[in-house]
Formats: C-alpha cells, structure tokens, sequence
C-alpha cells in the first residue's frame, strides 16, 4: 500500500489484507510448472514486510523474501512476472496487472480484497480510537465483505481465466492477526481481536466460495499454517505496529517462508 502521513499512514499500511484467515483447503491437483507463472495481489503477495525489496518494483514493495519470489527461485518457471503490488484492489488487479498473462502461463498466484473491504482504516481506527470504534469500523467492513466483494473478486477471477485460459490459478486469503488470548500486555483489547480475527474469516469464506466457481482454481488457506505465530504469541510471523510503518500488520520474512510458501506449494 501507498503510506499518506502520520496518522493515514498509520492506516494505510495496517490493511493491505490485515484480517484475512485460513488453513489448507482441499483443492484440485495444478499442472506441472511447464510454463509462465505470474504472481498477482497486495501487499501480501508482494512481500512487504519481509524487507529486502527490489529497488525498480518502486511503491509496489516487491521483495525477494515474499513467497512468489521464493516458488520461481526454487522451480524455475519458463517465465516470471511479479505483478503484485502493494496497496492493490480488485480494481487494480484488473486495470494494471494482467498484461503478464497468455495462454501460455501455467500457474497464477493471488491475493486480493482486503484493500477493497478498508481494511487500512479499521486497523487505524482499532488501533487509535479504541475498542467500540474498533467493533462499529469491523462491523462495516464485514457488511461490505459480504454483501460487495463477492461480485468484484468474480470479476478479478473471470478476467484471470480469459486472459491465461491454460494456467491453474492458487488464491491465497490472509492470517488470523492476533493469538486470542495471547501475552500481549499492550495494544488494542481482545475483544477487538476477536473481531477482526472474525472479519478475516468472513473474508476466508466469501474468497473460497467464489473460488469453488472455477475450474482449476485453487484456494489456499493460510490461517492454520500461520496458528501459533500470530501477534501476542511467542514466535510472530506477523509484525505489530512497526517502523517502517507500511510494514505494520504484514508478515515477516518467516511468515511469507514459513506460511504462505508452503500453502501455496501444496497447491501450485
């Protein structure tokens, strides 16, 4: 995501997919890794986080360390493109990251729609303004995940398949932020992480139901694999509020290695 000041920049970089959820989901076998693969998203898919990012990928913080980077090092793809970018909607999906696909590629990795349910500013107001303003900014957010998002991830997804008809295609949703309880001594009520844990389930749910729509889509669910290293455990793969502050609320370079590598494996 693209950081405003002080306070919207405290926003804008707790979002980027911050309350997304789940565990390895059953899914259909992918096709060998014969082809292009192209990694499309947010910031969770860019990597930002994880620090060391490329100098040319600019405001999009790809990182070498974010797990796309990871899979085309270790299987060598025909291709790679590294389209993911932090700060990404679904919108942005669909005007600026497609270019890279074609008949030609053969596995596509995603992930989207917490920038489109605001997830920036309910971390920024759960954070700031405490815990029934957190539980109202959730509330909303949760009523746009299910009753908006559906109908635009179809979009994102529709797209993906017309432009790259061939490729098997791994939509990974977001981790649970917070262990509940946990040995945070400091920070937002749990009560406020119980929320948002619950946002990113329902966004876990609406995700993987438009997934099963598709033929050779796959959802990949990163929720257990991250359990046990949330924030407020003793071994965080998840950065709290953080300096730099675009890195707040995104995995670390563990997290990406540790949680998104592995899920997306099983299923590539």
């Amino acid at each position: 995501m693209r950081m405003p000041a002080p306070r919207r920049l405290l926003a804008s970089t707790l979002a980027a997919g911050a309350l997304l959820t789940g565990g390895l989901a059953l899914a259909p076998s992918a096709q060998a890794t014969t082809g292009g693969y192209v990694a499309l998203g947010d910031s969770y898919s860019s990597g930002v986080g994880s620090g060391s990012y490329i100098s040319s990928s600019g405001s999009c913080e790809q990182s070498t360390l974010a797990y796309p980077y990871l899979w085309q090092k270790a299987h060598a793809p025909s291709s790679f493109t590294f389209a993911a970018c932090s700060g990404a909607t679904t919108s942005d999906v669909l005007n600026s990251q497609l270019g890279g696909l074609n008949s030609g590629t053969t596995e596509v990795s995603i992930s989207i729609g917490g920038n489109d349910a605001g997830f920036s500013s309910t971390m920024e107001t759960c954070v700031l303004d405490g815990t029934s303003s957190c539980l109202s900014a959730v509330s909303s957010a949760e009523n746009f995940i299910n009753t908006q998002l559906a109908a635009k991830l179809d979009a994102v997804y529709s797209a993906i398949r017309s432009h790259a008809p061939n490729a098997h295609v791994v939509v990974l949703d977001y981790p649970h932020l917070y262990a509940v309880p946990g040995d945070c001594l400091f920070g937002i009520s749990d009560t406020s992480r119980t929320a948002i844990n619950g946002a990113a389930d329902d966004l876990a749910s609406v995700t993987a139901t438009e997934v099963a729509k598709y033929a050779n889509f796959s959802f990949g669910d990163v929720r257990s694999a991250f359990s046990g290293h949330e924030i407020c455990t003793d071994s965080e793969w998840l950065h709290s509020t953080t300096w730099p502050i675009d890195e707040s609320y995104h995995p670390t370079a563990n997290g990406q290695s540790g949680g998104y590598l592995p899920v997306f494996s099983a299923h590539a």
